[in-house]
């Protein structure tokens, strides 16, 4: 029986978030990943890469694997009904409700992560309260069958072991070994535990715009539905 994977997309999305993603799942024997917009119009990326979806949420009635990817983005995404609903819908049958990224964030403003341990990216994670998640600092969190996880590059290491959920670890070790994913950063510089204290301040910085704005739509979202 075919698993169908379906990756949401939305204007501003960060592409990395999902393609890292989706070259691992596509690779998962006997799937179907679906990349599924509100519209059949192509999406266009935060960078400017444009993605053409296949199918729109009206097409979707149900989905084994639900994955939301994170981006500037995801800020009107959270604030488009359409796409919260399609969401929620879908997200109440899926055998996984998973994200990389800032996707936390949306997954949990349509109500998925309340009660459940979760992470997003390094700079959000105090805002996860207030969609009623449990913050937990690591890069891949799985709490019963919802599966988050910190900042764009670790969609890969969400994608593998979604991977190994669905086809066992021999399959996913050999979708890792033929991506030769074995990273080895020329800069320890990937995440505030081992960065200078000066660089984390200046990426802190730059995001206090996006902060504020997301914590401010987070605290109206919880007001409304009572998620925090």
């Amino acid at each position: 029986m075919t698993i169908e994977i379906g990756m949401l997309l939305f204007p501003g999305l960060t592409q990395l978030d999902l393609m890292g993603p989706h070259e691992v799942l596509a690779r998962v024997p006997d799937t179907r990943v679906r990349l599924i917009a509100r519209t059949a119009d192509p999406v266009r990326a935060e960078t400017g890469v444009t993605i053409l979806p296949d199918a729109t949420f009206s097409e979707i009635d149900r989905l084994d694997v639900l994955f939301a990817p994170g981006g500037a983005g995801q800020i009107a995404a959270a604030d488009d009904g359409e796409t919260l609903a399609f969401l929620r819908r879908v997200g109440a049958t899926a055998t996984w409700v998973t994200s990389a990224c800032t996707g936390s964030l949306l997954l949990g403003a349509a109500g998925l992560l309340r009660g459940y341990r979760a992470a997003t990216h390094w700079a959000f994670m105090d805002l996860l309260p207030l969609v009623g998640a449990i913050p937990i600092d690591q890069r891949v969190v799985v709490d019963r069958n919802r599966m988050t996880g910190g900042g764009v590059t670790a969609g890969l290491d969400i994608a593998l072991t979604l991977a190994a959920q669905l086809a066992g670890r021999d399959v996913a070790e050999r979708i890792q070994l033929g991506l030769e994913y074995d990273p080895h950063p020329p800069f320890q510089a990937g995440h505030p535990n081992v960065a200078r204290r000066e660089l984390v301040g200046e990426v802190r910085a730059s995001l206090t715009e996006r902060y504020a704005v997301r914590r401010e739509q987070l605290e109206r979202l919880s007001r409304v539905t009572g998620s925090g």
